[in-house]
């Protein structure tokens, strides 16, 4: 009689974040936006449904991807530029004398910057002496 607790699941992500923590929530996440899309026939890699509950979540806290959860995300004026409402934060961050460091992707790609990830995020410490090849002569001695 009743509900099976071990059998019960909610797709309320607050409720699962307030019951069992933001990891749960995290999960949550990742498997509720896998299931809607199979429901369309659309298969999601499943790196692609972790990043994104990665970065709904990496605060603590449950983080939209819309205007005011990412305005939470970062103080970045470009990425926040980049998302919605462009004039708005430029506008915004030239009146209140804000500066970007421009170290995150958005920043990078606006800016025409390489992006700090993958062989962008390496410098050149040390430039290799390269080899002296000696000329070989001609056979002709042109």
């Amino acid at each position: 009689p009743g509900a099976l607790g071990t059998r019960c699941r909610s797709n309320h992500v607050i409720e699962v974040e307030q019951t069992l923590g933001i990891e749960a929530a995290r999960t949550m996440i990742s498997e509720e936006i896998s299931y809607i899309m199979a429901a369309y026939g659309i298969e999601i890699d499943r790196r692609h449904l972790l990043l994104l509950s990665d970065v709904m979540t990496f605060k603590g806290q449950i983080l939209g991807i819309t205007r005011f959860g990412v305005s939470k995300m970062r103080e970045s004026v470009l990425m926040l530029a980049s998302f919605e409402k462009t004039t708005d934060h430029l506008f915004d961050a030239a009146v209140h004398g804000r500066t970007d460091a421009i170290v995150g992707v958005s920043e990078c790609i606006i800016m025409g910057i390489p992006i700090p990830l993958g062989t962008g995020l390496f410098k050149l410490l040390r430039q290799a002496k390269k080899p002296v090849v000696p000329k070989r002569s001609l056979l002709l001695g042109q």
